[in-house]
Formats: C-alpha cells, structure tokens, sequence
C-alpha cells in the first residue's frame, strides 16, 4: 500500500528549541535530502537566527560530516564547543578544562553534556580526517572528562584502537 503523505518526516531536537529555529531545522532536514546546498543553507540561517541554540552547531557538524566535509564539520564542532563553553562559564580549550577539572561539573547540565558530546564528535571527525594522534589526545582527556562515559565516547575510543592494530 502507498503511503499516504499524511505524515511528516520530523526530527526532534532539544525540547526547548525556539519555534523559529525549529522551523528552520525541520526545513533543512528536509532539503538536505534533496538539495544539499539549501540544506547547508538553512541549517546557518538556523544557527544565525539563534547563535546560542545549541542544536543548531549539533545538525550542522552533523550535515558536514555525513557529506564528508570533515574540515567544515570539525570547525562547526569547534563553534559548538566554545558556544557551550560560554554558555557554561568553563574553559573551551579541552586541555585546560582536563587541568581544571576539579572545578568544574561536567555533569551539572545539557550544556555541559553537549560539550561533551561535541567534544566526542571533534575526535571522530579527527579520526575520520587522518588525524589519529589528535584523535587518541581527546579521547584521553575524554576519557578524564566523562569518567562515566555518559556520551558514549568508548565506543570511538574502542574504535581507535581497532584501527592501531590494523
């Protein structure tokens, strides 16, 4: 039986997603299918509509990474980061967070978790990128950062390993 149209393919983001931005993601999700360039383009004005929406450096390094866009991807995760940062009044530079840690609690909260969560995607698009080193240096300080490993960043870390000893 053929579909009918009466639903709407939808993604869910952060239940506190201004309506606006919302709409423009829901729009860029869609075209991205179609059209990658009204993707992209939408997913910015997204992200320019609302700068302190974290979602929106979450779709976008996930668009760049998808199209294999690793430089733009690692950057707009790079953005994320020290957007989270300031929202979260810590340090963006995970080397100094990792030597502070002590006064931070990267479980207090989504920003912090999104940080996180960035931070592991940043390590992924390295090893995607051929920076394995850069790689294996963030997963580490991960690996201090989320010694629960809420964001799942094992798996990357498992991954890695994988990869040195082919």
């Amino acid at each position: 039986m053929a579909g009918t149209g009466l639903f709407e393919e939808r993604v869910v983001f952060s239940p506190n997603i201004p309506t606006a931005v919302n709409a423009l993601m829901q729009a860029a999700v869609a075209a991205s299918h179609r059209d990658a360039v009204e993707g992209e383009r939408l997913f910015i004005e997204a992200r320019r509509l609302d700068g302190h929406c974290l979602d929106t450096y979450f779709a976008l390094y996930k668009f760049y990474f998808y199209r294999a866009r690793l430089a733009d991807a690692e950057q707009a995760a790079m953005a994320g980061l020290e957007e989270a940062a300031r929202q979260g009044r810590f340090p963006a530079d995970y080397k100094r967070l990792l030597r502070e840690k002590d006064k931070w609690n990267l479980y207090a909260n989504g920003i912090t978790h999104f940080y996180l969560y960035s931070l592991k995607a940043l390590a992924f698009i390295k090893m995607r990128s051929g920076k394995a080193l850069q790689a294996r240096i963030i997963l580490s300080a991960i690996g201090e950062l989320d010694p629960e490993d809420r964001t799942g960043a094992s798996v990357i870390a498992d991954l890695a390993a994988a990869l040195d000893e082919d």
